[in-house]
């Protein structure tokens, strides 16, 4: 492991405003905290958005646009019902979360490891970038997410429609 000094104001590494990297890159003192903002800024945006639609129940008619696929088509798209999956979990009723959209459920815990690696590299002062993610994991998710879309829209996969 390569043992880098950082240099500060003063020129000199190990001096005020400075730091050791150990991955061979440079970590000035408050960088880690500078490189926090984005992720934890995205989360709170996301809490805000939950708050507002666990505030705000999407089953009451006028409070959000219907749904432009369905309205269209009169399939159900994948994200039919998300709204009501979170206003579920916002309440703290994972079975009636299910019953309105199972994907959004499971994609919860899935975003959460997505995010906490975006925490972790961002500590770590590395880029979160798609390479980051592999290629079979993304093919997987919109597999699934495609197969999902067609099961809820025929007859024997009417449990997973909203």
């Amino acid at each position: 492991m390569k043992v880098v000094p950082v240099v500060g104001a003063r020129g000199q590494g190990g001096g005020a405003g400075e730091a050791m990297a150990t991955d061979g890159g440079v970590v000035p003192r408050g960088s880690r905290a500078r490189s926090l903002a984005v992720p934890l800024a995205a989360a709170a945006a996301v809490v805000l958005a939950a708050a507002y639609v666990g505030a705000v129940d999407p089953g009451e008619p006028g409070h959000y646009p219907p749904c432009p696929f369905l309205a269209l088509t009169g399939l159900y798209c994948p994200g039919c019902g998300g709204l009501r999956a979170v206003h579920a979990l916002v309440h703290g009723d994972p079975v009636s979360a299910l019953g309105f959209n199972p994907f959004v459920v499971a994609l919860v815990p899935v975003a959460a490891l997505v995010w906490g690696r975006w925490v972790l590299l961002s500590w770590r002062g590395r880029p979160f970038t798609m390479k980051s993610v592999q290629a079979n994991y993304v093919w997987s998710f919109l597999a699934l997410m495609i197969l999902f879309w067609i099961l809820r829209n025929v007859p024997f996969g009417e449990f997973l429609a909203p």
